[in-house]
């Protein structure tokens, strides 16, 4: 199982963030994922959220051998061929260290649709549309380039529409239908049943107690485990 590392521009500046990643490349973590929001306050932090792309771009001509990924870009904060573009260049800059992980993002009225409504970002009103913005961001990912897609996901609707056209999922380890969603996005691959499937890689990410979360990874056989700090770097 891969360990990786999340950290927040939330709650920490750009030299705390240089630092902390610098420092997970060489105690050999395998990636760093980054937020994509706008208020820090969305994540329980103090200050703006570096915007993703930019950040990412930034790691990658700092760094040399961590992978870099999104965790998740929102299909509804950029138009397809804009993030495409930008996931192609981090790929450039990083020399195929990109791992673009995609969200569906939320529905107009909830309480993570503030920061767009304020910004007077449209949001899709229904889950459908949502959905299918996510398959027409992946078609403008593979369409600009080669970069790994995943999609985070908390239904088994969307599980299986990754299974279907991503390169793995994202779950939050500790979700409770977590199991359900993983086994709904391995059901739902091309060649599940093949003797030689593709690869599709499941991915969790956890803000809890590393031990803890670890055994359950391995419980339910994560192939990539996500320690995420919402907090000050220590």
């Amino acid at each position: 199982m891969l360990i990786d590392v999340q950290f927040s521009s939330a709650t920490n500046d750009w030299p705390a963030l240089r630092k902390a990643v610098l420092r997970a490349e060489s105690e050999g973590y395998d990636a760093t994922w980054v937020f994509d929001h706008f208020d820090g306050a969305m994540l329980g932090g103090d200050r703006p959220v570096l915007e993703c792309v930019s950040l990412l771009g930034a790691l990658a001509a700092i760094t040399t051998t961590i992978n870099l990924g999104t965790l998740v870009a929102n299909v509804a904060n950029r138009h397809p061929a804009v993030l495409a573009a930008a996931a192609q260049s981090v790929q450039r800059i990083s020399n195929g260290r990109l791992r673009l992980g995609l969200g569906a993002g939320t529905a107009p009225g909830s309480k993570w649709a503030v920061e767009h409504e304020s910004r007077g970002i449209p949001l899709f009103a229904d889950r459908d549309a949502r959905h299918r913005a996510v398959v027409a961001q992946i078609v403008a990912v593979r369409t600009a380039g080669a970069v790994p897609v995943i999609v985070g996901v908390n239904t088994v609707a969307l599980s299986e529409l990754a299974g279907r056209h991503a390169d793995g999922i994202n779950v939050r380890l500790e979700h409770d239908r977590a199991a359900e969603f993983i086994a709904a996005a391995r059901a739902a691959t091309p060649d599940a049943t093949s003797s030689a499937p593709r690869p599709f890689e499941i991915s969790a990410y956890s803000t809890g107690d590393r031990a803890t979360a670890r055994q359950r990874a391995e419980d339910l056989g994560v192939d990539r485990l996500i320690y995420t700090q919402l907090g000050p770097i220590d």
